[in-house]
């Protein structure tokens, strides 16, 4: 069996990690499967995608399309004429896929239309908000894929709802935690680390990088402003994903204790959210990890599509709420965070 596992941007390298990993497992052990890791280049910084390939052993890309940035449309149109051509070059049995990420949407689209049987890593999970281009990803590529691979029994029965088959619903669990879970001991302090003082649970991870927050100056200035009152004196350490630079070159935000830093690389960035008081974001993913590691989460959300790392784990969604924000901030001072148990699988 040939199967093409496509990888595009930063969350995808955690989660295909331990597939590739389980198929050369299965080699070893006789059965005929090979596979081909195409990267479709939709995240080309290099602590946005080559540091993950050497830090989670994983091979390098047979193909990388070098697609890169631009608009919705431009980097979707690009990534499924490229991958076109490269089945075309490289038959496969099966395309797989995971998260909800442009490259997972154009993908899915190419494969299907070239006849290839899908299996979607991460499928079913729903925020909701379709103002979201992930939300958009995830319902196309749920609608099409053949083999549909969850986290959760909510993502389950939301694919159910939609009237998939059980037969092709099957609850794996959460690769990207496994990942975690296989690396939390080769985590390693950032660089900056003694240059900014940081001490365990004495300071907090911020990121930023949903157009909603981060594509109008007057409101990520708010946001940020908004946060910084409420986090004191302790350092707030910023990896600045690239979309958020640019409007932060034109801010002027100014405080002793905000430092930004560049994109890090998956064992120095788990450190940070390990041994931090607690978590900033507007990421999915991350909230998964916070939970996990038993790390307080506040989320800049109005909607999630992982409502398990609120009912059960520790995050909880303020959105842009200058009241809910507070509020949020005064619990986890008093130390009145949410009791949390870990997710099913």
């Amino acid at each position: 069996m040939n199967i093409t596992i496509v990888a595009g941007a930063r969350p995808n390298f955690m989660k295909i990690a331990p597939i590739i990993h389980e198929i050369k497992k299965q080699q070893t052990e006789g059965y005929s499967i090979n596979y081909r890791l195409v990267h479709t280049g939709q995240h080309y910084d290099k602590n946005l995608s080559d540091t993950f390939f050497e830090e989670l052993n994983i091979p390098h890309p047979d193909a990388n399309l070098n697609v890169q940035s631009g608009t919705q449309a431009e980097q979707t149109g690009a990534i499924m004429t490229t991958f076109e051509k490269d089945l075309e070059q490289h038959p496969t049995d099966l395309v797989i896929v995971v998260g909800d990420v442009t490259s997972t949407m154009a993908c899915t689209i190419v494969a299907k239309k070239a006849h290839i049987k899908v299996a979607h890593v991460e499928a079913g999970i729903r925020s909701g908000d379709m103002t979201m281009p992930e939300e958009v990803n995830r319902i196309v590529t749920d609608s099409i894929t053949d083999y549909f691979f969850t986290t959760s029994t909510i993502a389950n029965t939301n694919l159910l709802q939609l009237g998939n088959a059980e037969s092709s619903i099957f609850f794996v669990g959460n690769v990207m935690i496994d990942t975690l879970l296989n690396n939390i001991g080769r985590i390693k302090k950032p660089d900056f680390w003694n240059d900014l003082n940081l001490r365990n649970q004495d300071y907090f991870v911020l990121t930023l990088h949903r157009p909603s927050n981060v594509d109008g100056e007057h409101n990520l200035k708010t946001l940020i402003d908004t946060i910084m009152e409420n986090c004191g004196n302790k350092p707030v350490v910023f990896p600045v994903h690239p979309r958020t630079q640019k409007l932060l070159e034109k801010l002027d935000i100014n405080y002793d204790n905000l430092h930004f830093v560049a994109p890090q690389g998956y064992l120095s960035f788990i450190y940070l959210v390990k041994n931090a008081k607690a978590i900033l974001t507007d990421s999915g993913g991350i909230t998964e990890e916070a939970t996990v590691l038993n790390i307080p989460c506040i989320t800049f959300r109005d909607t999630t599509e992982r409502p398990e790392t609120c009912s059960l784990g520790t995050n909880i969604l303020v959105g842009t709420d200058i009241s809910k924000i507070n509020q949020a901030f005064d619990k986890l001072h008093q130390n009145q965070w949410q009791q949390t148990t870990i997710p099913e699988l």
